[in-house]
Parts: C-alpha cells; structure tokens; sequence
C-alpha cells in the first residue's frame, strides 16, 4: 500500500515534451508522483491551431476546463469536431490531431489524461501543408 500525493501547481512537471501551440504541464507523471501506468497533465492552448502530432501507443482523454477547441483529426486532418467547456474527447492510438483554440483573445483550459506514465508526443509534419 502506497501514500496518496497531493501535487499543488507549483509541483507540476514542465520538462514533458510539448507541441507548438500548445504548454502541457504534468500533474501526474513519473517525474512528479511515481505514477507507473498514467499520465495526466493541465494543457494551456493559445488562441490559434497547435501543431500536428499524436501521442504513439496511448489513448487520451481530454476535459476542457476552459474555451472552445475545434479538434482537427483524420489521414489529412480534413475531419474535426467542435468541443466546449463540460465536453469530453476521446483520441485513440496513433491518431494525428490538431487543436485549435477557436478564441482570438482567450486561452483555452485542458485536462488530459493518458494511458501511460511514459509520456509521449510525436511531432508530425501537418498533412495539409502538402496540399
């Protein structure tokens, strides 16, 4: 049996990788409590797209706290659905994505959780700039 570990947002972990667009913090990682099978990280989105990336072998649920996010999905990104505060999203494996803070002043808010304390973000080239 373990101890339960409160990490105040001054303990959260900011040298997990990170995507253009987007500041992932660490919430709960192997660098800040010792998780050993989950990840879940406080993400800050500025007005405008983040870059195109997946997340390799995880799934990930994401709840936003704050502002609306168009999430751009799909073999050219040519898919997406609108989500809100309140609103859940689903990204399974290997799927490239795109969020895109749809406010031109406001920082939209996320929580994302992972499947995996070995925290992944792979960077992708976004398929529409080959149009």
């Amino acid at each position: 049996m373990g101890d339960v570990v409160l990490i105040k947002p001054d303990q959260r972990g900011v040298n997990t990788s990170q995507t253009p667009g987007m500041v992932r913090q660490a919430g709960i990682a192997p660098e800040v409590c010792a998780s050993r099978g989950l990840w879940i990280g406080f993400v800050s989105t500025p007005p405008g797209p983040s870059g195109a990336h997946h997340h390799g072998d995880a799934e990930s649920g994401i709840y936003i706290l704050r502002g609306r996010v168009r999430m751009h999905f799909g073999n050219m990104l040519q898919r997406s659905l609108i989500a809100e505060a309140g609103d859940f999203l689903y990204v399974p494996p290997h799927t490239v994505h795109v969020e895109e803070n749809l406010s031109t002043t406001e920082t939209a808010e996320l929580i994302v959780a992972r499947n995996s304390a070995d925290f992944m973000v792979v960077n992708v080239s976004d398929p529409r700039d080959f149009k």
